[in-house]
């Protein structure tokens, strides 16, 4: 169920106008000026061979689009049947995709595709953790700016995947006022009412404070959403408690896997956590030739198994 202005998040795939030019960027990094001059000199260019991604420890995945698309950006004869889709889970030795096409490109777009699905899918892997904590509560798993840069649409994206929901996107599309702005403005209540007279009427306003005096000033200067930052649950308790469903409640900091589930049952709408994007590990996933088809020219077998 969604929350009061905070629209539930859908896995609905990012546009191919948005994820191209990043996936072009990446390869481009690796090509250079010379291409795979490894896979020029050592594959003959008539190769076929079949290979498959699969998932070397248990995950959520994330990123299939982004992956797709360095292969056949490098070579369109290059074809990828997916045997899961972004927002499974899998273990082990599960097969994420089955791809097929000339060697040479499979063997140029390998690590720029393993690249996007690996940090997408990690991404997505601590997020269902978090989501998996907090179940069962109100609270939903969010976000922040804390990205890489360049790739926020695909890491925000692959936050949606694991079950969580995003913040705002950027400086443009929200107001959140900070301690900092708070401090230039004089105040939580004149930095409030700068901030409404400044944007439209249908952008949100939320303010970040972290002590009860800013929170009962913010919630009668009137705002749309309250960041509780780094309060203890017992400080959330309190918090949520003053608020009482007049505003958007949302806790940071310290959150983890262990201590998620006492924010939320604090009774916060909201928990946003910063290392979903900057901080998480990659998923480990290889790929693997299971068939590589040879010709008169080039008599290779490859046959690495799983």
């Amino acid at each position: 169920m969604p929350l009061p202005g905070v629209p539930e998040m859908s896995l609905v795939p990012l546009p191919r106008l948005i994820v191209e030019p990043l996936v072009r960027a990446a390869l481009l990094e690796d090509l250079g000026l010379a291409g795979d001059i490894t896979s020029a000199s050592v594959i003959p260019s008539e190769h076929r061979s079949t290979v498959v991604m699969a998932a070397r420890q248990p995950g959520v995945i994330a990123g299939l689009d982004a992956a797709e698309l360095a292969f056949t950006l490098v070579d369109p004869e290059i074809v990828l049947r997916r045997h899961v889709q972004d927002g499974d889970a899998v273990k082990p030795g599960d097969v994420i995709a089955t791809i097929e096409g000339p060697s040479r490109g499979l063997l140029t777009a390998e690590r720029t595709a393993l690249n996007f699905l690996g940090h997408l899918s990690g991404i997505a892997t601590v997020t269902a953790e978090i989501a998996a904590a907090i179940s069962g509560s109100k609270a939903s798993v969010a976000c922040t700016r804390k990205t890489t840069p360049g790739l926020r649409a695909l890491e925000k994206y692959a936050v949606r995947a694991g079950g969580g929901t995003n913040h705002r996107f950027a400086l443009y599309d929200a107001v959140l006022i900070k301690d900092n702005h708070v401090a230039i403005a004089g105040g939580v209540a004149e930095a409030i009412r700068r901030a409404r007279a400044g944007v439209g009427h249908l952008v949100k306003v939320e303010v970040e404070v972290d002590r009860l005096d800013q929170l009962h000033e913010a919630v009668e200067t009137g705002v749309d959403a309250v960041l509780l930052d780094n309060m203890t649950p017992d400080q959330l308790r309190e918090a949520v408690a003053v608020v009482a469903g007049r505003a958007i409640t949302e806790a940071s900091g310290r959150v983890t896997p262990a201590t998620a589930a006492a924010i939320a049952a604090s009774g916060v709408d909201l928990i946003s956590v910063g290392w979903l994007t900057h901080s998480a590990p990659v998923l480990d996933i290889g790929l693997d030739f299971v068939e590589a088809t040879a010709t008169e020219k080039s008599p290779i077998r490859v046959a690495h198994v799983l």
